[in-house]
């Protein structure tokens, strides 16, 4: 596993981690639309990314011409 991979994976977990703390504690309430779901979706994506190696993202940049900075 990679540096990039973990920091993914730790990155999504803590982003994840705090919503769900927050929820928890009755400080913030992610039953309503709001925002916060768009931050769930980045850190549940984060997550996903640095298990799976599938970023939509990452294909998005790609198809644009953007280089990846190891080669790939």
């Amino acid at each position: 596993m990679t540096v990039e991979r973990i920091v993914r994976i730790i990155a999504g977990s803590f982003i994840m981690l705090s919503l769900a703390l927050a929820q928890f504690s009755g400080q913030i309430d992610i039953t309503h639309v709001s925002w916060l779901w768009f931050t769930a979706f980045v850190g549940f994506n984060l997550f996903q990314s640095g298990i799976t190696r599938f970023c939509p993202l990452d294909n998005i940049l790609k198809k644009f011409g953007v280089q990846s900075s190891c080669g790939l």
